[in-house]
């Protein structure tokens, strides 16, 4: 068994989703394993990962604008300090996933046709974010 690492940086500017699928997919491939699990994990508590289509721009935006409304300003947060978009950044985060795994086999990611990695970034302001990869396998 082996296993690899690599950090991938992604610039935000502001809420949406930003894919990242080719940097994963491009890290597994180039470590040559055969069978394994990519895991990619977000270090961040306002922003999250998602697996999600992306042949369609509208399945993005129309989960944008659901969480938007599913977790808004104005409500009455106690955390204040960083901004009113950021407590509704951490409920659509908690909501959402921190980590994604995804299979690996005979070297090639098991993604599905219209699937790609997105970071999804839930605060208004740019960021820039990281995703760790761990690959493992042989």
């Amino acid at each position: 068994m082996k296993q690899a690492f690599h950090t991938v940086r992604i610039s935000t500017h502001g809420p949406g989703l930003y894919e990242f699928t080719d940097a994963a997919v491009q890290f597994a491939e180039a470590e040559k394993f055969g069978d394994g699990l990519l895991t990619c994990f977000i270090r961040h508590t306002s922003a999250s990962l998602v697996v999600q289509e992306n042949a369609d721009p509208d399945v993005q935006k129309d989960l944008q604008d659901f969480f938007a409304q599913l977790a808004t300003r104005g409500m009455n947060f106690r955390h204040t300090a960083e901004g009113p978009d950021d407590m509704p950044s951490h409920i659509r985060a908690a909501l959402t996933a921190t980590s994604i795994t995804i299979p690996v086999r005979h070297g090639k990611s098991a993604l599905g046709t219209w699937q790609g990695l997105y970071v999804f970034e839930h605060r208004d302001a740019p960021h820039a974010r990281e995703v760790l990869l761990h690959f493992i396998g042989d």
